[in-house]
């Protein structure tokens, strides 16, 4: 019997969040995005998970708890914001962000919508990690979405 070399069910990017306390992470994810958990691999040795996998649709989302001692560490433990942000599309953005809100999320910018046609909302989970999420509202053209943005940055100072 061969091994696939790609899992199935793996072969988008996947993205990995390391956090303070991974299964409240995967709690508050089920709660927010209806994600599914798949599996569960704690440290041998301590309650901490060195690596869980969670399903939000059709998407895997790999996380685990931070381990100082390996030089894995999550946004609390850095300084300053992590550089990446996890993005989602989602069919109802107001709602996504107020519970996200409602479950300990920080605001970042409340549902907006925006020149390329998404109705987008920011905000930092409970565990650091910063989220976009959008609605599509309206497919834009290029022409449509090069307007809208200058128009849009006309109005912010430089």
């Amino acid at each position: 019997m061969s091994t696939n070399p790609i899992p199935d069910g793996y072969d988008s990017l996947i993205p990995y969040l390391v956090v303070r306390d991974a299964a409240k992470a995967i709690d508050f994810y089920k709660e927010l995005f209806g994600a599914t958990e798949l599996q569960r691999m704690p440290y041998p040795d301590r309650p901490l998970l060195m690596h869980a996998e969670i399903k939000i649709r059709n998407h895997v989302l790999m996380l685990g708890d931070e381990n100082p001692e390996m030089n894995v560490l999550s946004p609390k433990s850095l300084k300053g914001p992590p550089p990446i942000s996890v993005f989602l599309y989602v069919p109802d953005v107001d709602g996504v962000f107020s519970k996200a809100v409602s479950l300990g999320s920080t605001p970042q910018l409340p549902p907006t919508d925006m020149f390329w046609g998404d109705r987008y909302a920011k905000f930092v989970d409970p565990f650091g990690h910063h989220w976009a999420i959008a609605t599509r509202k309206k497919v834009m053209t290029p022409a449509e979405m090069a307007a809208g943005a200058a128009e849009f940055f006309k109005k912010r100072p430089a």
